[in-house]
């Protein structure tokens, strides 16, 4: 999931070397932290949070088979 949300964010952003993703797994659920640059904010959230919303699709497409439901944030 971490490598599948570093490639699309980095293919994304300006300054791919400073993408990076942390992963918290709790008891009902698992979040992945996508940090970028500041820079960057804007390209990966982009216009109306579209870009966001893709981002958030493909990897709830991704994990669908697991047991917990995973969400992404965006800092």
């Amino acid at each position: 999931m971490e490598e599948l949300l570093t490639f699309v964010a980095q293919s994304l952003v300006e300054h791919p070397d400073q993408v990076s993703v942390s992963k918290t797994e709790g008891p009902e659920a698992i979040i992945l932290e996508l940090h970028v640059a500041e820079d960057d904010m804007g390209k990966v959230i982009g216009k109306q949070g579209r870009i966001a919303k893709a981002i958030r699709a493909v990897i709830k497409a991704a994990t669908l088979k697991n047991d917990k439901p995973v969400f992404v944030e965006i800092q």
